[in-house]
């Protein structure tokens, strides 16, 4: 996973906690660090974040926690004025096929744009890589990416529609339906096949939502959650399979 460049002319925003003791690692409250539970999955499907500057800042992100679980994920910090040259050279490579996720209920697209979940199985059977673009910010933000990004423009959009509700318990949704951006990822994956991938990145959010909702609290988690019992034993399988693979 690329890091982005988190260097601005203004100050480090300075988030509710952000004195609290961190672990350097996955950047949780140490009292309930996450990197016991750190898994990876393949996925034939890519997700790349073009990620607010602001989200940098924000232990509560998820868009990171796609990162851990997904090794090929691409992380592009949005400037309004100066797009980023390697996400604007990546969209216009072959071998990707990236669609702009957007939520179906805002108006800010065209509908010529749109497609469905057929379109990534066309590109699939092309020979191509489906590349999921999240607009990873508050809601409000994203749609300011959306709106003012214009080499965004000739992209098809994929709305995300789902009747799951969102399980996100560290910041507040206006609506249920607005999932967080790793659920968001979550389901795309599952959608669309890559159901390993999307069991992991799953498991992998609800133990940080564990994880952190019982730091807020001051509590340490004295037994695995079954999410995290479920992350342990997949990296056991996956230290036993590399152990009997044959060279």
């Amino acid at each position: 996973m690329n890091t982005p460049d988190a260097t601005f002319t203004r100050g480090e925003f300075k988030a509710r906690g952000s004195f609290v003791v961190r672990c350097e690692g996955c950047n949780l409250p140490a009292l309930n660090c996450l990197c016991p539970y750190r898994v990876s999955a393949p996925s034939r499907a890519r997700v790349w974040l073009l990620t607010h500057r602001m989200e940098h800042y924000k232990p509560t992100n998820t868009g990171r926690l796609i990162g851990d679980v997904l090794e090929d994920t691409r992380v592009f910090t949005w400037h309004r004025t100066e797009p980023d040259a390697e996400l604007l050279a990546l969209l216009q490579d072959e071998r990707y096929a990236p669609f702009v996720v957007f939520p179906d209920d805002q108006p800010d697209y065209d509908n010529d744009r749109m497609v469905d979940n057929r379109a990534v199985g066309k590109a699939q059977r092309e020979g191509r890589v489906p590349v999921y673009l999240l607009l990873d910010g508050t809601w409000r933000q994203a749609r300011r990416i959306f709106r003012k990004s214009p080499y965004l423009d000739a992209l098809p959009v994929l709305p995300l529609r789902t009747a799951r509700q969102s399980r996100y318990r560290l910041r507040k949704s206006a609506l249920a339906e607005h999932l967080s951006t790793a659920e968001v990822a979550a389901e795309l994956l599952r959608q669309n096949g890559d159901s390993e991938a999307a069991s992991a990145l799953d498991d992998y959010f609800e133990a940080f939502n564990e994880s952190y909702a019982a730091s807020r609290g001051h509590r340490k988690i004295d037994a695995p959650s079954p999410a995290m019992q479920r992350l342990l034993a997949r990296q056991t399988r996956v230290e036993d399979d590399s152990n009997n693979a044959v060279f």
